[in-house]
Protein backbone atom coordinates (compact mmCIF):
# COMPACT_ATOMS: atom_id res chain seq x y z
CA UNK A 1 0.00 0.00 0.00
CA UNK A 2 1.30 3.54 -0.93
CA UNK A 3 1.52 5.84 2.03
CA UNK A 4 -0.63 8.64 2.17
CA UNK A 5 -0.33 11.77 4.38
CA UNK A 6 -1.55 11.98 7.90
CA UNK A 7 -5.40 12.42 8.10
CA UNK A 8 -5.86 10.59 4.59
CA UNK A 9 -4.87 6.95 5.05
CA UNK A 10 -8.42 6.16 5.41
CA UNK A 11 -9.46 7.59 1.71
CA UNK A 12 -10.82 4.62 -0.65
CA UNK A 13 -8.18 5.46 -3.14
CA UNK A 14 -7.11 1.44 -4.65
CA UNK A 15 -4.74 3.40 -6.86
CA UNK A 16 -3.47 5.93 -4.46
CA UNK A 17 -1.08 7.16 -7.12
CA UNK A 18 -3.85 9.15 -8.53
CA UNK A 19 -4.63 10.43 -5.40
CA UNK A 20 -2.13 14.01 -5.62
CA UNK A 21 -0.90 13.80 -1.69
CA UNK A 22 0.52 10.41 -2.24
CA UNK A 23 3.64 10.46 -0.64
CA UNK A 24 6.80 10.62 -2.85
CA UNK A 25 9.19 7.63 -1.76
CA UNK A 26 12.75 7.18 -2.73
CA UNK A 27 12.74 3.37 -3.72
CA UNK A 28 14.13 3.95 -6.90
CA UNK A 29 17.43 5.09 -4.82
CA UNK A 30 18.44 1.45 -4.64
CA UNK A 31 17.57 -0.09 -7.53
CA UNK A 32 15.16 0.73 -10.67
CA UNK A 33 12.22 -0.66 -11.92
CA UNK A 34 13.42 -4.21 -12.22
CA UNK A 35 11.12 -4.64 -15.56
CA UNK A 36 13.72 -7.89 -16.55
CA UNK A 37 13.37 -9.84 -13.57
CA UNK A 38 9.50 -8.58 -13.65
CA UNK A 39 8.67 -9.71 -17.07
CA UNK A 40 10.12 -13.03 -16.29
CA UNK A 41 7.95 -13.74 -13.75
CA UNK A 42 4.66 -12.46 -14.68
CA UNK A 43 5.22 -14.08 -18.14
CA UNK A 44 6.45 -17.69 -17.16
CA UNK A 45 2.74 -18.46 -15.47
CA UNK A 46 -0.47 -18.23 -17.27
CA UNK A 47 -2.73 -17.60 -14.43
CA UNK A 48 -2.84 -14.81 -11.82
CA UNK A 49 -1.29 -16.08 -8.55
CA UNK A 50 -1.36 -15.05 -4.63
CA UNK A 51 1.49 -12.51 -3.67
CA UNK A 52 2.82 -15.64 -1.51
CA UNK A 53 2.96 -17.98 -4.26
CA UNK A 54 4.77 -15.23 -6.53
CA UNK A 55 7.46 -15.10 -3.26
CA UNK A 56 7.52 -18.60 -3.49
CA UNK A 57 8.85 -18.76 -7.15
CA UNK A 58 11.21 -16.02 -6.79
CA UNK A 59 12.53 -17.00 -2.60
CA UNK A 60 11.97 -21.16 -3.27
CA UNK A 61 12.28 -21.91 -6.54
CA UNK A 62 15.24 -19.29 -7.45
CA UNK A 63 13.08 -18.34 -11.07
CA UNK A 64 15.47 -15.21 -10.73
CA UNK A 65 18.58 -17.26 -10.43
CA UNK A 66 19.69 -15.11 -7.34
CA UNK A 67 22.82 -17.08 -5.66
CA UNK A 68 21.22 -16.59 -2.28
CA UNK A 69 18.23 -16.71 0.12
CA UNK A 70 18.91 -13.18 0.99
CA UNK A 71 19.27 -11.89 -2.75
CA UNK A 72 16.35 -13.61 -3.71
CA UNK A 73 14.13 -12.26 -0.78
CA UNK A 74 15.79 -8.78 -1.33
CA UNK A 75 14.64 -8.94 -4.98
CA UNK A 76 11.07 -10.20 -3.68
CA UNK A 77 10.27 -7.04 -1.74
CA UNK A 78 11.46 -4.79 -4.08
CA UNK A 79 9.38 -6.29 -7.40
CA UNK A 80 6.15 -6.31 -4.49
CA UNK A 81 7.11 -2.81 -3.88
CA UNK A 82 7.06 -1.98 -7.35
CA UNK A 83 4.55 -4.27 -8.68
CA UNK A 84 2.19 -5.35 -6.08
CA UNK A 85 2.02 -8.65 -7.37
CA UNK A 86 -1.14 -9.94 -5.62
CA UNK A 87 -4.06 -11.54 -7.31
CA UNK A 88 -5.81 -9.86 -4.28
CA UNK A 89 -5.11 -6.46 -5.28
CA UNK A 90 -7.56 -4.75 -8.20
CA UNK A 91 -5.03 -3.01 -10.01
CA UNK A 92 -2.33 -5.58 -10.39
CA UNK A 93 -5.52 -8.00 -11.53
CA UNK A 94 -6.18 -5.33 -14.13
CA UNK A 95 -2.66 -5.18 -15.09
CA UNK A 96 -2.55 -8.94 -15.35
CA UNK A 97 -5.29 -9.46 -17.87
CA UNK A 98 -3.88 -6.55 -19.98
CA UNK A 99 -0.38 -7.89 -19.83
CA UNK A 100 -1.76 -11.72 -20.94
CA UNK A 101 -3.88 -9.25 -23.97
CA UNK A 102 -0.70 -7.44 -24.78
CA UNK A 103 0.31 -8.55 -28.26
CA UNK A 104 4.02 -7.68 -28.51
CA UNK A 105 6.68 -6.56 -26.30
CA UNK A 106 6.53 -2.66 -26.62
CA UNK A 107 2.72 -3.14 -25.68
CA UNK A 108 3.59 -5.29 -22.91
CA UNK A 109 6.46 -3.07 -21.81
CA UNK A 110 3.97 -0.06 -22.09
CA UNK A 111 1.85 -1.78 -20.04
CA UNK A 112 4.17 -2.55 -17.26
CA UNK A 113 5.07 1.04 -17.05
CA UNK A 114 1.68 1.92 -16.52
CA UNK A 115 1.79 0.31 -13.29
CA UNK A 116 4.70 0.99 -12.38
CA UNK A 117 3.86 5.04 -12.60
CA UNK A 118 0.08 4.01 -11.38
CA UNK A 119 1.81 2.08 -8.40
CA UNK A 120 4.34 5.63 -7.31
CA UNK A 121 3.40 9.18 -6.88
CA UNK A 122 6.86 10.53 -7.88
CA UNK A 123 6.87 8.30 -11.15
CA UNK A 124 3.59 9.41 -11.82
CA UNK A 125 4.25 12.97 -11.61
CA UNK A 126 7.43 12.71 -13.50
CA UNK A 127 5.41 10.48 -16.49
CA UNK A 128 2.93 13.78 -16.68
CA UNK A 129 5.01 16.66 -15.74
CA UNK A 130 8.64 16.06 -16.53
CA UNK A 131 8.55 13.13 -19.47
CA UNK A 132 5.41 13.95 -21.21
CA UNK A 133 6.37 17.26 -22.93
CA UNK A 134 9.63 15.56 -24.30
CA UNK A 135 7.90 12.95 -25.76
CA UNK A 136 6.38 14.98 -27.94
CA UNK A 137 9.83 16.51 -28.64
CA UNK A 138 12.15 14.38 -31.62
CA UNK A 139 15.08 13.55 -29.80
CA UNK A 140 14.20 15.16 -26.74
CA UNK A 141 17.44 14.42 -24.57
CA UNK A 142 16.84 13.14 -20.72
CA UNK A 143 18.90 14.45 -18.55
CA UNK A 144 19.68 13.13 -15.07
CA UNK A 145 19.78 17.11 -13.77
CA UNK A 146 16.47 17.95 -15.10
CA UNK A 147 14.89 15.07 -13.12
CA UNK A 148 16.96 16.48 -10.16
CA UNK A 149 15.60 19.77 -10.12
CA UNK A 150 12.48 18.44 -10.61
CA UNK A 151 12.92 16.67 -6.91
CA UNK A 152 13.87 19.94 -5.60
CA UNK A 153 11.04 21.77 -7.05
CA UNK A 154 8.59 19.25 -5.58
CA UNK A 155 9.95 19.95 -1.59
CA UNK A 156 7.09 22.88 -1.89
CA UNK A 157 4.42 20.20 -2.48
CA UNK A 158 5.68 16.94 -1.03
CA UNK A 159 7.73 18.18 1.81
CA UNK A 160 8.66 14.28 2.65
CA UNK A 161 11.13 14.84 -0.24
CA UNK A 162 13.51 17.36 1.93
CA UNK A 163 14.59 14.34 4.31
CA UNK A 164 16.25 12.80 1.05
CA UNK A 165 19.83 13.42 0.71
CA UNK A 166 21.20 15.23 -2.26
CA UNK A 167 23.53 11.52 -3.65
CA UNK A 168 19.60 9.59 -2.86
CA UNK A 169 17.59 12.77 -5.25
CA UNK A 170 20.69 11.68 -7.57
CA UNK A 171 20.12 8.32 -7.47
CA UNK A 172 16.52 8.53 -7.98
CA UNK A 173 16.93 10.72 -11.16
CA UNK A 174 19.56 8.14 -12.31
CA UNK A 175 17.38 4.79 -11.91
CA UNK A 176 14.59 6.69 -13.16
CA UNK A 177 15.70 7.52 -16.02
CA UNK A 178 17.04 4.15 -16.66
CA UNK A 179 13.81 2.63 -15.86
CA UNK A 180 11.92 5.16 -18.70
CA UNK A 181 14.92 3.26 -21.58
CA UNK A 182 13.81 -0.17 -19.67
CA UNK A 183 10.34 0.40 -20.60
CA UNK A 184 10.57 1.81 -24.09
CA UNK A 185 10.58 5.20 -23.74
CA UNK A 186 13.92 6.21 -24.27
CA UNK A 187 17.05 5.55 -26.13
CA UNK A 188 20.86 4.93 -25.10
CA UNK A 189 22.70 4.58 -22.29
CA UNK A 190 25.15 7.60 -21.45
CA UNK A 191 22.83 9.96 -23.41
CA UNK A 192 19.58 9.06 -23.64
CA UNK A 193 16.76 10.75 -25.62
CA UNK A 194 12.95 10.39 -25.52
CA UNK A 195 11.01 7.69 -27.64
CA UNK A 196 7.38 8.67 -28.25
CA UNK A 197 5.41 5.66 -27.49
CA UNK A 198 2.86 3.88 -30.10
CA UNK A 199 -0.55 3.74 -29.77
CA UNK A 200 -1.58 0.30 -27.86
CA UNK A 201 -4.59 -1.13 -26.58
CA UNK A 202 -3.43 -2.78 -23.16
CA UNK A 203 -1.83 0.32 -21.29
CA UNK A 204 -4.93 2.68 -22.49
CA UNK A 205 -7.26 0.63 -21.10
CA UNK A 206 -5.21 0.00 -17.87
CA UNK A 207 -5.37 3.40 -17.14
CA UNK A 208 -8.74 3.58 -17.99
CA UNK A 209 -9.21 0.61 -15.36
CA UNK A 210 -7.16 2.60 -12.89
CA UNK A 211 -9.30 5.30 -13.47
CA UNK A 212 -12.56 3.08 -12.59
CA UNK A 213 -11.25 1.68 -9.60
CA UNK A 214 -10.95 5.11 -8.02
CA UNK A 215 -14.61 5.92 -9.15
CA UNK A 216 -14.16 8.15 -12.46
CA UNK A 217 -17.02 8.67 -14.30
CA UNK A 218 -16.73 7.40 -18.15
CA UNK A 219 -16.81 10.73 -19.00
CA UNK A 220 -13.88 12.27 -16.44
CA UNK A 221 -11.86 8.72 -17.90
CA UNK A 222 -11.57 10.63 -21.13
CA UNK A 223 -10.30 13.76 -19.54
CA UNK A 224 -7.70 12.20 -17.23
CA UNK A 225 -4.11 13.37 -17.33
CA UNK A 226 -2.76 9.83 -16.52
CA UNK A 227 -3.13 9.43 -20.42
CA UNK A 228 -0.14 11.64 -20.42
CA UNK A 229 1.77 8.41 -19.22
CA UNK A 230 1.46 7.92 -22.55
CA UNK A 231 2.04 11.09 -24.40
CA UNK A 232 -1.80 11.47 -24.94
CA UNK A 233 -2.98 15.17 -23.72
CA UNK A 234 -6.62 15.62 -23.22
CA UNK A 235 -6.99 16.87 -26.74
CA UNK A 236 -5.60 13.02 -28.52
CA UNK A 237 -7.44 10.90 -25.72
CA UNK A 238 -11.02 10.74 -27.56
CA UNK A 239 -8.87 10.66 -31.01
CA UNK A 240 -6.98 7.55 -29.81
CA UNK A 241 -9.81 5.58 -27.96
CA UNK A 242 -11.96 6.51 -31.16
CA UNK A 243 -8.81 4.30 -32.91
CA UNK A 244 -8.65 1.79 -30.61
CA UNK A 245 -12.83 1.16 -30.93
CA UNK A 246 -11.89 1.16 -34.76
CA UNK A 247 -9.59 -2.24 -34.31
CA UNK A 248 -11.72 -3.32 -31.45
CA UNK A 249 -9.08 -3.07 -29.16
CA UNK A 250 -12.37 -1.66 -27.29
CA UNK A 251 -15.72 0.18 -26.93
CA UNK A 252 -15.83 3.56 -27.32
CA UNK A 253 -18.10 6.68 -28.14
CA UNK A 254 -19.32 9.61 -27.08
CA UNK A 255 -21.82 12.33 -28.26
CA UNK A 256 -21.72 15.25 -26.24
CA UNK A 257 -20.98 14.83 -22.64
CA UNK A 258 -22.59 11.27 -23.02
CA UNK A 259 -19.76 8.94 -22.63
CA UNK A 260 -19.80 5.01 -23.36
CA UNK A 261 -15.99 3.39 -22.70
CA UNK A 262 -15.61 -0.68 -22.16
CA UNK A 263 -12.53 -1.78 -22.15
CA UNK A 264 -13.43 -5.38 -22.11
CA UNK A 265 -13.23 -5.05 -26.29
CA UNK A 266 -15.68 -6.80 -28.30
Amino acid sequence: MISRRPGLVNTPYPVAALFPATLYTSRLSARSALFTEFHILVNGWHELLSSAAYRSLVVRDNVLGRSSTSARSKIWEELKKRYRLDAADPLFSAFWHEWRRGQSEPEKALTAYVLFALNDRLVFDLGVQFLFPLLNRANAELRVGDVHAFIERAKTSHPEVRGWSAKTQTAVAQKYLASVRDFGLARGTVRKTAVRPALYGAPVRLIARALRLNGAAAVDVVSAEAFKLLALDRSHVVNALSDLNATGALRFRMQGDVVELDVEGR
